[in-house]
């Protein structure tokens, strides 16, 4: 039987581990062959990963500091990529625990609080999904971390730094045995990549491939919004001509957690909603196809999955697209979040804002939509 599995998995297989060229050109643009993937996104797909000719790439220049099932798939860097999208944002400790390319958890470091810690926070969102993930920080793993990591099951750690004592703890599958192909990584420099409209986006273009073999090429998804400063409260106008603005303000805490929770949602598959409080995700709501949707599921990860210390009352969200209608604001503002930042748009934007202003939410509108159908 396994001999048959075996053969089947090859007979599907398109190409051999080796087919790939080692330099390709696309668009115009050269590029060549870092490594053979493990497998694509399933184990009968090949695959191979290829980095620009002409510059540095942070996430295909890592360095392996410990390996582990052969190498990486598709899908490990797929997700370092996106957790490395999010902890760029940052510059204090940041984790995100990454799963099937959606957060399962990220924490933002408060007052100084050491990495173990932040690992914690982001773990114990979701320890269920975190269960397999890959985990990446912009902060130096450190023994404690390390031993933190080891305690449940991780698939890949990727950080700027490790210490060579977190890097025995991390190789040693004798005390950690569930651990023993774990795969740790050395990264580049996240600062080298863009983050807001306006960076110099040159060789970071996106590119996607469709089933009849078309390419599309589009910008990366940045942000105008650069700093909690920037965040405004909602206004709208109907069409009466009536302009609504939203009366509650976000106090400075809640301005920094709406920030946090607005980069998240940019690497959150959309529809998506981010719930997060002290610079923390409660619950992450992904791929839903309508608002309230992605709502409630946040709503329902947080009471059945959550394992953190924080309550939902005053809370924030952070929704990648508009509200249609008032119920996903209402949803959430009934379960405790006390802010909510999302972009303008809708033509009840109006009787949106009107319901936050009953509900005491502090609702701001973000400078532009942040879909992402990865």
């Amino acid at each position: 039987m396994n001999a048959e599995k075996r053969m089947s998995k090859d007979a599907y297989r398109s190409k051999n581990v080796g087919e790939y060229e080692s330099k390709i050109s696309v668009a115009g643009k050269e590029y060549v062959k870092v490594e053979d993937l493990r497998y694509g996104t399933n184990p009968h797909q090949t695959a191979a990963l290829y980095k620009p000719a002409d510059h540095v790439a942070p996430i295909a220049d890592i360095e392996v500091l410990k390996s582990g099932k052969s190498g990486l798939s598709q899908t490990n860097y797929e997700d370092i990529s996106l957790a490395v999208n999010i902890c760029k944002f940052f510059e204090t400790p940041t984790s995100v625990c990454m799963k099937h390319v959606n957060p399962s958890g990220v924490a933002v470091g408060q007052n100084g609080e050491p990495a173990v810690r932040v690992y914690q926070r982001s773990r114990d969102c979701d320890p269920q999904a975190a269960f397999g993930s890959v985990v990446v920080l912009n902060t130096t793993v450190d023994e404690d971390t390390a031993r933190e990591i080891m305690g449940s099951f991780v698939e890949v750690v990727v950080a700027p730094e490790v210490t060579d004592a977190a890097l025995d703890i991390l190789r040693d599958h004798e005390t950690f045995r569930r651990n023993k192909n774990i795969r740790v990584l050395r990264c580049g420099d996240f600062t080298r990549l863009p983050r807001f409209v306006g960076d110099n986006t040159e060789g970071f273009e996106t590119l996607t491939r469709l089933v009849d073999g078309s390419l599309i090429m589009a910008d990366p998804l940045l942000s105008n919004l650069r700093s909690a400063d920037e965040i405004v409260p909602a206004s709208g106008t109907d069409k009466e001509g009536r302009t609504v603005t939203a009366e509650c303000r976000a106090d400075e805490r809640q301005k920094a957690d709406l920030l946090a929770a607005w980069y998240i949602s940019l690497n959150v598959r959309s529809n998506g909603v981010v719930l997060l409080k002290n610079g923390a995700t409660l619950a992450v709501g992904t791929g839903q196809q309508d608002r309230v949707g992605a709502v409630e599921e946040a709503v329902r990860k947080y009471e059945r999955k959550y394992q953190g210390e924080e309550s939902m009352a005053g809370a924030v969200m952070a929704s990648d697209g508009f509200f249609p209608f008032p119920d996903a604001l209402d949803t959430a503002a009934e379960k405790g979040v006390s802010a909510v930042i999302a972009p303008a748009g809708a033509l009840r934007d109006t009787q949106v804002i009107e319901h936050a202003n009953q509900k005491g939410v502090a609702f701001c509108h973000a400078p532009e939509r942040v879909f992402s159908h990865h």
